[in-house]
């Protein structure tokens, strides 16, 4: 259902329907006959599979005898193939083996934000010409909202187990999430990512991993491992730099404290495999601590397998085996990458260098055939889990998932949901928004994001099935007057003279600024967290000339320094969207007149300028005071801030407080003999490990907090709970995020809200061997300008 012309769609009156109905308006009569057409279409079109009941021969075969379990059919399998045809199979572009009527697989399909167009296992070349186009990650991750993250998953899933119906698909692993900590502002993929908190990007990984597989919200629903599709989580780990200076992620080395992997970078993926039950993980392009990621045996095998209990199968990067031997230099030949790969756990190469040299490192004894057989044993079980082994997948578990649901109208309603749950109102100075659409008779939009429905998609995208620019949407409420301001968003040229006499003669200005993927994407990290060129020049030019204070709406991944314009009074509200997918131009226009009331939070801090100082290659999470080294992210960061992490107005305001049945004393010395051990500060501290699983389990205890919308506007936003430590020692966060909930309330509302706390997890942090350790002593739970004091005694 994509569209070439924007129009097609578009109803100027869109306001008056209710969103159900409008989002049903999108699909006119015409698009309807393209559905029924497709569904008659795809009738006829056969998926790939094996194990054809109609086929006799497949009777003989252990490996297509469903009744077994399956590491005994992948097993078997493995048996029936020549040394050659595994070697094959190895790599992402599996060939088929004709013999054994195994079709070609792809490992490689994308799916960060609805099913993509990258990779190579999915086509939009048939009766299928697009898919639901969810907004860019990290704009999804502003509504701190599990459950919308977990219908997204769903609705992904199900729309690739659709297109993998239609015969559109060869492959139905997908790899996304992108589950990686967002550490540095400038970081390119930053927007692929849920942000940057561990216990937040963790929640996100179960809740997308859970929806996109097949499986329940609260998990362990999987009906024999059956899988929808496979998610895979990347890139495992400590991976953040793309291209800085002169430094890529080829080449990188991350050098990273036992203290930092520990409770920064590894949780997220600790929770994909042990909550979430990803089927697929995959081993970052760069180095940790000397040791490329695809050849850590400690990381994948020993961490990953062995004590979280992965089982799945595990990717390199796009050529990170060759990337090894060229870049990294760890392994003097070719056959001793592809040795290393294979022995530290890794089941498949994205790209050719295990089909070109592992037969040659068997020769020369660097690895054996075992190797070889335990990788492909994880891959076939994976492609078993996903019914490709069990016959006509019209006739399987999932094969009743119709075409028809691609696109259907309440997922295009999900993909806009999630845009207006999203958008942050960062300023709203004199109340500025919502506009009146019938006190404004005019409105000059300005800016060279305004007119472009392809900035809105973000990276690793498809084709949508609709899109409209965000100065089409603005069109359906009011007379507009539009200039790009800019020859393009790098504004290396500035139409400042042409874009001050429209704003002068409207009643009211929008500026559509930030960046796009020419200024941030994989390969390319920031220089910068200024607007690039000219940018702040037009704006401030314009918001001089017009008549009130002008409304400024950021498109960005990462964070933009727009100090400038917080502290400007002529600019009187600003909006950061993110990059808000096939219905964002939608959304920020509901919000702007009022529609929707916008209650998004920033799930990142905003730096300024003078952060760039700092070396992207510095991985250290903590502040070091000896240098004046400020620390990263909202949990260490001690310096200047734009706008905080969690950040967020609304156009009601709400008050919240802690209900008495919140504990004062939590008593972890009641639980169990654990060792106590005094520090050189005299605060007395207890190891997690030493609590044991059992007395964690016991120690929760519950907070209770009361919310009131005490405004005059319906909406709804995430209460997010913190807690703080102002005495904080041995490397302990200032601040950390707890627990959040997204709640809606009409005006004048309340509502009572229960947050489950583990101190065995949220109130213990990691010491510099890398062992969570809980600090005796005060601490603050805190939610909005409310605290409540707790005392850990141990």
């Amino acid at each position: 259902m994509y569209h070439n012309n924007s129009n097609f769609f578009f109803l100027p009156n869109f306001h008056h329907f209710t969103m159900k109905l409008y989002i049903v308006s999108l699909i006119s009569t015409t698009t309807l006959l393209w559905l029924t057409t497709l569904v008659s279409n795809v009738a006829s079109t056969q998926p790939p599979f094996s194990c054809d009941s109609t086929n006799p021969q497949t009777k003989s075969l252990k490996f297509c005898q469903t009744q077994l379990p399956i590491s005994v059919r992948a097993q078997d399998v493995v048996s029936r193939l020549t040394l050659d045809e595994k070697i094959a199979q190895l790599v992402n572009s599996a060939p088929a083996v004709p013999r054994l009527g195994i079709p070609a697989y792809e490992w490689w399909s994308e799916s960060l934000h609805g099913v993509g167009s990258a990779g190579k296992g999915i086509f939009f070349n048939g009766s299928i010409i697009g898919a639901t186009s969810f907004p860019q990650v990290i704009l999804t991750a502003a509504t701190f909202d599990e459950n919308l993250w977990y219908r997204i998953g769903q609705v992904i899933g199900m729309e690739a187990r659709a297109v993998y119906n239609a015969g559109q698909a060869v492959g139905m692993t997908f790899w996304a999430p992108n589950i990686n900590i967002f550490r540095d502002p400038r970081w390119g993929r930053g927007q692929e990512t849920p942000g940057e908190d561990p216990i937040m990007t963790g929640k996100y990984a179960i809740r997308y991993v859970r929806g996109v597989q097949g499986d329940s919200f609260n998990g362990g629903q999987l009906k024999k491992g059956a899988l929808q599709a496979s998610a895979c989580c990347k890139h495992f780990t400590a991976y953040d730099l793309d291209q800085w200076k002169n430094l890529d992620r080829f080449s990188f080395n991350a050098i990273v404290t036992p203290q930092d992997l520990v409770d920064t970078f590894q949780p997220p993926f600790q929770d994909c495999i042990q909550k979430a039950q990803a089927s697929g993980i995959m081993c970052s392009y760069n180095s940790v601590n000397g040791i490329p990621s695809c050849a850590n045996y400690n990381l994948l095998t020993k961490t990953a397998r062995q004590q979280w209990g992965f089982h799945g199968y595990i990717t390199s990067d796009c050529d990170a085996v060759q990337v090894m031997h060229d870049n990294h230099k760890y392994g003097k030949t070719p056959e001793d990458s592809v040795a290393f790969a294979l022995k530290s756990g890794m089941d498949v190469d994205c790209g050719d260098y295990l089909k070109k040299y592992t037969k040659s490192a068997i020769t020369q004894k660097k690895i054996s055939e075992v190797h070889i057989d335990r990788a492909l044993h994880n891959l076939f079980a994976i492609r078993m889990r996903l019914g490709l082994f069990n016959g006509n997948p019209q006739k399987q578990i999932f094969g009743n998932i119709s075409p028809s649901v691609v696109c259907a109208p309440q997922h295009q309603e999900l993909a806009l949901e999630a845009a207006r749950n999203g958008i942050v109102l960062l300023k709203n100075s004199g109340k500025l928004l919502p506009l009146s659409k019938a006190k404004t008779n005019s409105l000059a939009v300005i800016g060279p994001n305004a007119d472009n429905a392809y900035v809105l998609r973000g990276n690793y995208d498809g084709p949508p099935c609709i899109y409209v620019e965000i100065l089409k949407a603005l069109e359906g409420y009011v007379k507009v007057q539009y200039h790009q301001g800019c020859n393009a968003v790098n504004c290396t040229s500035a139409y400042i003279d042409q874009a001050v006499n429209i704003a002068r003669n409207a009643d009211y200005v929008v500026l559509v600024m930030g960046l796009d993927q020419g200024q941030e994407r994989e390969q390319f990290d920031r220089d910068d967290l200024v607007l690039p060129g000219q940018q702040e020049n037009l704006i401030n030019s314009v918001a001089k000339a017009a008549k009130k204070p002008v409304i400024l709406v950021l498109l960005s991944g990462g964070p933009v320094d727009v100090n400038f314009a917080k502290n400007n009074p002529k600019i009187g509200s600003i909006l950061w969207a993110g990059y808000p997918g096939e219905a964002g131009g939608i959304a920020l226009a509901q919000i702007i007149f009022g529609e929707h009331n916008p209650g998004g939070k920033l799930p990142v801090t905003w730096y300024p300028q003078s952060f760039v100082k700092i070396p992207m290659t510095d991985m250290r999470m903590r502040p070091d005071p000896k240098t004046g080294y400020p620390g990263r992210t909202y949990r260490f960061y001690k310096g200047p801030k734009v706008y905080e992490f969690g950040y967020g107005l609304s156009y009601t305001t709400y008050s919240y407080e802690f209900n008495s049945a919140t504990p004062n004393t939590i008593q972890l010395n009641q639980l169990s003999t654990s060792k106590t051990v005094e520090g050189s500060g005299s605060i007395r501290y207890t190891s997690v490990d030493e609590i044991g699983s059992d007395n964690c389990e016991k120690a929760k205890f519950s907070a209770h907090v009361s919310v009131r919308n005490s405004g005059e506007m319906d909406g709804k936003h995430p209460v997010l709970l913190f807690v703080k430590n102002d005495k904080a020692q041995y490397g302990s966060p200032i601040k950390q995020l707890v627990g959040f909930q997204s709640v809606r309330l009409k005006a004048g509302e309340n509502s009572q809200l229960v947050f489950e706390i583990s101190p065995c997890e949220h109130l213990s942090s990691a010491n510099e061997d890398g062992l969570r350790m809980i600090e005796e002593g005060s601490r603050y739970l805190v939610v909005g300008d409310a605290e409540h004091p707790i005392n850990i005694v141990i």
